[in-house]
């Protein structure tokens, strides 16, 4: 079978609509939706994501409506999020503004970027709200945001200084550092760095064949990882411009499927080391009060070494594989100012990737993109309307003597609206239409005796409908309430998928597949003062997905899609009293199966996690402390997010942040 991520086998500026509402509860900060956007968007920022017990991007995410996320196991596990059920590659993970890409297989791990420097996490269904954007961001049937940290300085402050150390089980270490320079009034730079290990060990229990339990050692699961980051900001007559310099090197065992009927026996000794460096930049200007441009420009190297050794798993046949990939990205944003209520823009883009890997006759494939979109948007005062069509063309080369794939050229379009019927009342109502694709992966094309050059785009047609209210409260306890829902239909046509050929041992790429979606995601979030200084925030997440498959030929027509659920939510509880801060989180996903055939052989049961935190802020003359400890898990609770993949019990973690400014 073809790697889902290589290492691990399949056997197992701003416009009306950017701005952003953010409630300020003493330090319980938490920004939810917002009435502004109009396309369903999830933000999760500052204190309310430092808030939440979770360890990295792929765990603050799962506190968002309509996502699974797939996680095999532990801190060193592979972590990728699937949006309402359209599938990993589908969505569009980026990173300061600019797309983190994967050409080879289309799946960025979300478990490597850490939350110690992210200011805010953003979730969009279709795409952002705002037409001021590069082609790129048109460009996925759903978008994960990374913000990080932008210099702030006190009055008369020129340095800023934070220091975290994280650590608890698992031998977890996990030691950063931050320093931000302000060399003057238009000129300010970051520089950042954090280093953690783990063994990733941990103990879990389940039940063998006879019914009687019992409990193993999730091994391999260990972790090396150092990243520095550096930054600068400049400031500009009507505009800025920002350079970031990105290095991440890591390595890692993989824990592989837990063997339930000969516990012990299988080591899973499968390594793989990561090295990713990017220099990355954006300058934006307000040319006058007609046209505005953005203008970005990126160069990734990225480099995987894996490593499969029978000697140490038996399972597996020797496996020693380097792949490095290259990518080059241009953009140019305009934004054009039509009419007081009437924004156009233009936006181009050109990337190129490269991939080279030590594979048997491997073709090194070069791809090719460029994309151009249009797109208005007409803002009247109860109505908000934006369209676009994104133009996208691909053309690949291979190796002399062997064949690319032929040139793709598609056109997709989007239309959003929104629409406020009373003034005095803040109900929005919304809905959207966007058709998009994907591109096949250069696995899925070129992997030697896998890859299929024939492949089509997998396409996706979404439909959302849905509203958004809110209101605020004047001498109350109950000071703001705020209620979204949103029903939508999806499909995915021309689905890739791998099926055997001639015998087991040998497959390949095929368009087989169509999935349809049908869902709800209900969101409920509320603030609340009890006292000046006594502050709650109560966020409550749920949704319904009735993900189907409708492959022609498949014996099991209909089914749920594997790893779907019907049911999942979650609940966020926040607390503040004085300097004392107090989190609660849960999450629930209900039952579902790991294939596509719903017989009770492939069930899977539902799984609920609790997680508590408590901070205490101390003051030291100029020096901020935070101290956190956690408790996650707090009932123990054996679960598997992917069938035999066991996720840790309870487990304990304490956080000493400081955090000083300096002259």
């Amino acid at each position: 079978m073809i790697p889902v991520f290589a290492g691990i086998r399949q056997h197992v500026f701003a416009q009306q609509a950017d701005t952003v509402k953010v409630y300020n509860l003493g330090e319980v900060v938490i920004v939810g939706y917002t009435t502004k956007e109009i396309i369903p968007v999830q933000q999760l920022r500052g204190t309310g994501l430092k808030n939440l017990s979770v360890h990295s991007v792929a765990d603050a995410i799962r506190y968002f409506s309509g996502v699974q996320i797939k996680d095999y196991g532990g801190i060193g596990g592979l972590k990728t999020v699937n949006i309402r059920s359209m599938g990993s590659q589908h969505v569009g993970v980026f990173y300061d503004g600019i797309e983190m890409g994967n050409a080879q297989n289309g799946i960025v791990d979300l478990g490597r970027f850490s939350l110690d420097n992210m200011e805010a996490i953003s979730l969009y269904n279709g795409q952002k709200s705002a037409i001021f954007q590069p082609a790129k961001d048109f460009g996925s049937a759903g978008s994960v945001y990374m913000q990080t940290r932008v210099p702030v300085f006190n009055p008369g402050s020129k340095n800023n200084f934070k220091a975290t150390f994280k650590g608890g089980s698992f031998d977890l270490l996990n030691p950063s550092l931050l320093w931000e320079r302000k060399w003057n009034g238009r000129l300010s730079a970051q520089f950042s760095t954090e280093y953690m290990q783990t063994s990733g060990k941990y103990r879990f229990s389940y039940k063998k064949t006879g019914g009687y339990d019992t409990t193993e050692t999730r091994k391999n699961g260990d972790v090396y990882a150092l990243r520095l980051e550096s930054g600068l900001f400049g400031k500009i007559a009507d505009g800025e411009w920002k350079a970031k310099l990105y290095f991440y090197n890591s390595e890692r065992g993989y824990p592989g499927a837990s063997v339930r009927e000969k516990p012990g026996e299988y080591t899973h000794q499968d390594r793989q080391w990561d090295s990713n460096v990017f220099l990355q930049s954006s300058f934006r200007k307000n040319i006058n009060g007609v046209y505005s441009m953005l203008l970005s420009g990126k160069y990734a190297y990225d480099y995987l070494h894996y490593l499969s050794d029978p000697r140490e798993d038996v399972t597996t046949m020797y496996i020693e594989n380097r792949y490095r990939q290259q990518e080059m990205y241009l953009s140019s944003a305009n934004r054009f100012a039509v009419l007081p209520v009437l924004d156009a823009d233009i936006s181009v883009d050109f990337q190129w990737n490269r991939l080279n890997a030590d594979l048997l006759d491997f073709v090194y494939p070069n791809r090719y993109t460029v994309l151009a979109a249009a797109a208005t948007a007409l803002h009247l005062k109860k109505l908000k309307l934006q369209s676009s069509i994104l133009a996208t063309f691909v053309h690949e080369t291979t190796r002399s003597g062997y064949s690319a794939a032929g040139n793709k050229n598609e056109y997709t379009p989007t239309l959003i609206a929104s629409y406020s019927p009373w003034e005095k009342i803040d109900l929005n109502l919304r809905g959207f239409y966007k058709r998009i694709f994907r591109m096949p992966t250069l696995n899925d094309l070129y992997y030697t005796f896998i890859g299929n050059t024939n492949l089509d785009p997998e396409y996706t047609n979404q439909y959302d409908l849905g509203f958004t209210f809110n209101h605020k409260f004047e001498k109350t306890v109950l000071k703001y309430i705020e209620f979204q829902a949103d029903a939508y239909f999806n499909q995915v046509e021309n689905k890739i998928v791998a099926v055997p050929t001639s015998n087991q041992f040998r497959w390949t790429m095929l368009n087989l597949g169509y999935v349809e979606i049908r869902g709800v995601d209900m969101a409920l979030q509320a603030n609340c003062a009890v006292r000046k200084d006594f502050l709650l925030h109560a966020r409550v997440n749920y949704t319904f997905q009735k993900a189907q498959d409708f492959t022609e030929g498949s014996s099991y027509r209909g089914g749920q899609i594997p790893y779907i659920p019907w049911h999942s939510g979650s609940l966020i509880l926040n607390a503040g009293y004085g300097k004392w801060y107090l989190n609660y989180s849960f999450i629930y996903t209900g039952e579902r199966y790991h294939r596509v055939a719903n017989i009770p052989e492939n069930y899977i049961k539902a799984w609920y996690t609790n997680d508590l935190s408590l901070s205490k802020e101390l003051a030291m003359r100029k020096i901020k402390i935070r101290l956190t400890a956690e408790v996650n898990n707090i009932f123990n609770q054996q679960y598997e997010v992917v069938l035999r993949y066991p996720m840790p019990g309870t487990n304990f973690r304490f956080v000493i942040n400081a955090e000083c400014p300096f002259f």
